[in-house]
């Protein structure tokens, strides 16, 4: 296995060199033969997943599988969305069940209602505090690197975003509380489906153990059965994963990070001295066993970054840091509710954007304009729910309050792909962390408990 491993580098390096070389035209290249030395280093690299059996591995096969299908392919690739359609609806009938089970159970089964009021109070510190700091490494980055001063924005073809309206502060508080728990779950409103479960939870647990015994027996079989249904959609991760990725890649073309790449690198180290310099701090502050932490929240994250969406990687999350040691009644309660307020790469994200684009339409913003317009934008993100795109959507409303040009946004929509890819890894990173920070919090985690698989 280690000779295989070792050999699959060997031939992507030389793969690589290879088409850089071309890339560069440091040399002419044969095309047939940088297609061909692909598709070799592929092959290589399939024949490795095949020995290593491995979720992970395939995933991560797929998504080098579905760039180089979306490159040398890309109107072939481009028809491969449905897949990963096909996939992502899957993942979202998992979520509504998987948490109204796991949070009844959680909650009702224990009858500590204090503690639930406890972590929720707890939770909010920690969200606030982490995003507020991510906020101004966004603004530190972006300010430094100066990514949209002097950029000549391609003139290419943009997609039409449907503008929203900001919601008042009244209007994100009133989206909290569900109005009808079935038209929350349709419309895939995480934090409905959280208060719903909850309050649901709090009335089971106050009946006598008689009456609430048959409901917590039904949801602890609901739970257990959408977590072997997550089992079963997940074989078929690699598959969507690989089609999301050559669609991707067909559509925009691997050039695509040519005119904006010093944004895209702005991100990436920005989100990097985050996980460097706040995340892992963290972690180590509270005493988590971070080599453990990483193997168990790897495909979560993999699926996370390859699909773009955080509801794709929840359920999963959810079984893996059950594994790891926290207890179910935490994981149902703080994971899903760090979805809405816990978005540490999409707050650092919106943060460049925002200045990024005053900087590309040569608008001078003060330092106190920047905090008061990301300050908007991460407040305005916790409005909206199952809109694609979301933060583009914020963004041009945001825009237009603040009297910035529409036009860089639209700029910004040609690597929102890629630039999302780390945003939402980075976000299923930090709710996972944070799950386990409240779990030790409250004194109810213990390393010991973590199980193989």
């Amino acid at each position: 296995m280690k000779n295989n491993i070792i050999f699959t580098l060997i031939t992507f390096f030389i793969v690589s060199i290879l088409n850089l070389i071309d890339a560069f035209e440091i040399m002419p290249m044969d095309k047939n033969l940088l297609f061909f030395s692909r598709w070799i280093a592929i092959g290589f690299l399939t024949f490795y997943g095949i020995k290593k059996k491995s979720l992970t591995t395939w995933i991560f096969i797929s998504m080098f599988l579905g760039a180089e299908i979306g490159n040398d392919f890309p109107e072939f690739a481009t028809g491969l969305k449905v897949f990963s359609q096909i996939f992502l609806k899957m993942i979202k009938t998992i979520i509504g069940p998987l948490l109204f089970g796991t949070l009844v159970v959680g909650i009702a089964s224990h009858s500590n209602l204090k503690q639930m009021g406890r972590m929720g109070i707890k939770s909010l510190i920690y969200f606030e505090v982490v995003t507020t700091i991510a906020l101004f490494i966004g603004l530190g980055a972006i300010n430094y690197t100066q990514a949209g001063v002097g950029i000549e924005l391609p003139k290419g073809e943009t997609e039409k975003i449907e503008v929203v309206a900001q919601k008042k502060t009244a209007e994100i508080i009133l989206n909290i509380f569900p109005e009808n728990i079935a038209k929350s779950v349709s419309e895939g409103s995480v934090l409905q489906i959280v208060v719903f479960s909850v309050l649901f939870a709090i009335g089971l647990a106050m009946l006598s153990e008689e009456k609430k015994k048959p409901m917590l027996e039904f949801c602890e079989s609901l739970s257990e059965v959408m977590f072997k249904f997550t089992s079963i959609v997940m074989m078929f991760a690699p598959i969507g994963v690989g089609a999301a990725i050559a669609y991707t890649v067909g559509h925009m073309g691997l050039g695509v990070l040519v005119n904006l790449f010093k944004l895209l690198a702005t991100l990436y180290i920005a989100l990097g001295l985050f996980l460097l310099f706040v995340l892992l701090p963290i972690a180590l502050f509270f005493k988590v066993p971070i080599k453990k932490f990483i193997i168990a929240i790897s495909e979560p994250v993999s699926l996370a970054f390859a699909t773009t969406s955080s509801d794709a990687a929840l359920p999963l999350a959810m079984e893996k840091l059950e594994k790891f040691g926290i207890p179910k009644k935490i994981v149902a309660f703080v994971l899903p509710t760090g979805y809405t307020f816990n978005l540490d790469g999409t707050t650092l994200y919106l943060s460049l954007a925002a200045v990024f684009v005053a900087q590309a339409a040569k608008i001078e913003m003060t330092f106190s304009q920047q905090i008061a317009m990301v300050f908007t934008l991460m407040v305005t993100s916790k409005g909206v729910a199952g809109v694609p795109r979301a933060s583009l959507v914020i963004l041009l409303g945001t825009a237009a309050t603040f009297g910035l040009p529409t036009e860089p946004i639209f700029v910004i929509l040609a690597i929102d792909e890629l630039m999302d890819m780390a945003r939402t890894s980075v976000n299923v990173i930090g709710n996972c962390l944070a799950t386990v920070v409240i779990a030790r919090w409250e004194g109810e985690y213990d390393p010991e408990q973590i199980s193989e698989g």
